[in-house]
């Protein structure tokens, strides 16, 4: 059974009633979209190493840190990330070069390089609820099917979209023509999972008649996802509170790493690295986190992530919903019982 499974279900009880209300009644787990297992080889959770093999734990000078090398991209600014030359193998420069740095330090410019590193257990359990921001009057929702225009990428974000898709919702995908999925290529069948109910639209992003065409979408919609730092925004076109002003009823769901606003705005984070954040991990007896599982901050964002948007929707919108992935571990770390230890974990 999955270690998040009681998180899991009491979200999908949410999710199935408030979509009775809105719609039709959803049931997450016949979905398919809470779970990668078969799509993917994945390795046992209990161990340093991500399942998935791209994320690992490691010791820095004064605490445990997660980092995620998903993209080749990233593999790349290791040595500007620590200061060393470039060695054949990634993690063992790591390993030579980090236990010496601090924790904060080693955050601090990883966000500058737009690497997904974090602390373990940095980020403060709270509520599991995503913060909605007021902002704009909000509306009475028309008499039709809602609108979505799913501007994410790879899970919770498209899992949102799913589960209002589920639904009844009309929902767009927008496809950037120059940076697909890249979960269509790595799980085809998950990403069907995640997609098959929604109408897809290719746009080229960084052309003027794309975005364009990307705002147009967004004037008509109930809700938008994203899956993107609110730097993004510029090179899209978007201004937060233009949208709002010419859209004050639309709910903007904002997938991010460790938040839309404040200090972690501009950080970078995926599901194993923010689900370290979170401290939603295990702890050996000798003080060593483990993982627990694939990615585990991904569906819980994506649940909370819809539950944000459905509340929203039901009391008139004009609101930002700020699901971050490292806040939403860190509320289900607090709801099963799990507790970094404090000498080694919270930074």
């Amino acid at each position: 059974m999955s270690p998040i499974a009681p998180v899991v279900a009491a979200l999908s009880a949410e999710v199935a009633a408030l979509t009775a209300r809105l719609g039709r009644r959803v049931d997450v787990e016949g979905l398919g979209v809470t779970d990668r297992a078969g799509q993917l080889a994945l390795g046992p959770p209990g161990r340093l190493i991500s399942p998935n093999r791209a994320c690992r734990l490691f010791r820095a000078a004064d605490g445990w840190m997660a980092l995620n090398l998903a993209r080749q991209e990233d593999r790349d600014l290791i040595p500007a990330w620590l200061g060393c030359e470039f060695g054949s193998d990634p993690w063992e420069t790591i390993s030579t070069h980090a236990g010496d740095q601090a924790c904060l330090d080693l955050v601090e410019r990883a966000a500058l390089l737009g690497l997904p590193a974090a602390i373990v257990g940095e980020t403060t359990p709270s509520s599991l609820a995503a913060p909605r921001r007021p902002m704009a009057p909000g509306g009475r929702r028309p008499d039709r099917a809602v609108r979505v225009v799913d501007l994410s990428a790879l899970w919770a974000g498209p899992m949102c979209g799913a589960i209002l898709a589920a639904m009844g919702a009309e929902v767009t995908r927008i496809d950037s023509v120059r940076r697909p999925d890249p979960m269509s290529g790595s799980t085809p069948e998950f990403f069907r999972r995640l997609n098959g109910a929604k109408r897809f639209l290719p746009l080229d992003l960084p052309a003027r008649e794309g975005r364009e065409r990307l705002r147009d979408e967004i004037l008509a919609a109930d809700v938008l996802v994203t899956g993107f730092r609110p730097r993004a925004l510029p090179g899209l076109g978007l201004d937060v509170d233009r949208i709002f002003a010419a859209n004050p009823a639309l709910v903007w769901v904002a997938i991010t790493g460790h938040g839309w606003a404040g200090p972690g705005a501009e950080r970078v984070g995926f599901g194993d690295d923010a689900a370290a954040a979170g401290g939603l991990v295990r702890w050996t007896a000798g003080g060593e986190p483990r993982f627990l599982g694939d990615a585990l901050a991904d569906p819980v964002t994506g649940l909370v992530a819809a539950i944000g948007a459905l509340e929203s929707l039901a009391e008139g919108g004009g609101e930002l919903v700020d699901a971050a992935l490292a806040r939403c571990a860190a509320g289900a770390a607090s709801q099963l019982g799990l507790r970094p230890i404090p000498e080694i974990g919270a930074r």
